[in-house]
């Protein structure tokens, strides 16, 4: 058996560290994107024209002045596991929607979770439960949907969830 000599032996190595340091840098590394969405009909996978839970920033005394909102607010619609948001991935991309309050006023672009302090159920047929954690579980309270050609009552969230809500689900 004939010997290498360390001239070849070097070559060698070089060309095995080239091919390795070329095939780490052709990788394509896995892609993100995070978007702040005010409502979870703005999701792209999920299916819903509007939001008819509105969860807002201040208590009913603080939201208002005259007929007009001076808090943020968050809009939803069916089953939400987590008000923080929800995430996919869609081939190797990570798409994440984080649910945060609107611009409008007190709590404007604060995330929704653990920040809502008032409730109003718009909706004419469904009634909600918010939850003092993820997944439905904890403390709860009921929201009545509200009654045909009448206005949506804004109520405040018990202090057991107050600055404490977490989920909802339809009730």
């Amino acid at each position: 058996m004939k010997k290498m000599s360390t001239r070849a032996r070097i070559r060698i190595a070089v060309a095995a560290a080239l091919a390795a340091a070329g095939s780490l840098v052709s990788t394509t590394p896995a892609q993100a994107a995070t978007y702040n969405v005010t409502s979870n009909c703005s999701v792209a996978w999920l299916t819903c024209s509007s939001g008819d839970l509105w969860l807002l920033y201040n208590s009913k005394s603080l939201a208002l002045e005259g007929n007009h909102y001076v808090t943020s607010w968050a809009t939803f619609y069916g089953n939400v596991e987590n008000y923080e948001g929800t995430s996919r991935y869609q081939g190797s991309s990570l798409t994440t929607y984080r649910y945060v309050f609107n611009g409008n006023g007190n709590g404007a672009w604060q995330y929704v979770k653990n920040n809502a302090a008032s409730v109003q159920n718009c909706s004419g047929v469904d009634n909600y439960r918010v939850y003092y954690n993820s997944s439905y579980g904890g403390t709860s309270q009921y929201f009545r949907h509200r009654d045909a050609y009448a206005d949506c009552t804004l109520t405040n969230l018990i202090s057991a969830l107050k600055n404490n809500n977490a989920s909802q689900h339809f009730a």
